[in-house]
């Protein structure tokens, strides 16, 4: 079973490293269903895992200087404690079933979202391109850092109850709010993001006890090797090819989460 799990870590690794889409949401549908972990505990030890594999690229985009650093302050203003106020939440409920029946409807819905997002990315960035020179969306950018923060508080609840949305959501949320913004420099701030949020969940859902540490590091052991790999595959296939592909198993796992709950 051990190494059943250092597969699935480089498995899932090759992928993240291929397209850019967050383990969340591949990782945790693969621990629910494959291996039969319980969701809460399968959130929980996603988190961190994601917050762990996702640090690395951060020096890169930062060394760059591809990261928008006021762009995740408003981010993290809103999603910080939006992972507080459910990790709160997430400890007053009564058992363990009410739990996890949220966190399977939520990681359903998650996951339908993200596809729809991998799916239309590219439509979303020409829309919103579209609309920067416009009379309205000039008024409303006066209140972007406020969408900005209210943005981020759903994304941290979001991300606390399932481990999913920090990755190809937030990146399409960011594109329609900053649509001046270039794709790496996009990519670079949600990833800082995403990393301090994970981070924030991981150490809360820990405090509740879902964290299996040994789990973790099993599918860290696989994973680590899996993203260098699969980024450096990644340059020789087209996101033309991937992205139908990505969104297509996103949608079907997020619509079986669904049904089920």
């Amino acid at each position: 079973m051990e190494f059943a799990y250092t597969f699935a870590g480089l498995v899932v690794g090759v992928i993240v490293g291929l397209t850019g889409i967050g383990g969340g949401a591949l990782m945790t549908p693969i621990l629910i269903v494959v291996f039969g972990i319980p969701p809460f505990v399968a959130v929980s030890t996603d988190l961190l895992y994601a917050a762990i594999t996702k640090c690395g690229g951060i020096w890169s985009y930062a060394r760059k200087q591809m990261v928008h650093w006021r762009v995740v302050g408003f981010l993290l203003l809103g999603s910080i404690p939006g992972s507080l106020v459910t990790l709160n939440y997430l400890e007053g409920l009564d058992g363990l079933e009410q739990i996890e029946y949220l966190m399977n409807l939520t990681l359903g819905v998650s996951l339908v979202l993200t596809s729809i997002a991998v799916f239309l990315r590219t439509r979303i960035r020409d829309f919103a391109a579209s609309l920067q020179d416009n009379a309205f969306t000039s008024r409303v950018k006066r209140a972007r850092p406020l969408v900005t923060v209210i943005t981020g508080f759903a994304l941290g609840a979001l991300v606390t109850l399932s481990s999913v949305g920090a990755g190809a959501l937030g990146t399409a949320l960011l594109i329609v709010l900053y649509p001046r913004m270039t794709m790496p420099q996009i990519v670079g701030t949600d990833l800082v993001h995403a990393v301090v949020l994970t981070s924030v969940a991981g150490a809360g859902h820990y405090h509740l006890g879902g964290v299996d540490l040994q789990l973790l590091t099993y599918l860290l052991i696989g994973s680590l090797p899996g993203v260098f790999v699969g980024s450096h595959l990644g340059t020789r296939l087209s996101p033309r090819v991937m992205q139908p592909i990505m969104g297509s198993l996103l949608m079907a796992i997020g619509l079986r989460f669904v049904l089920a709950a």
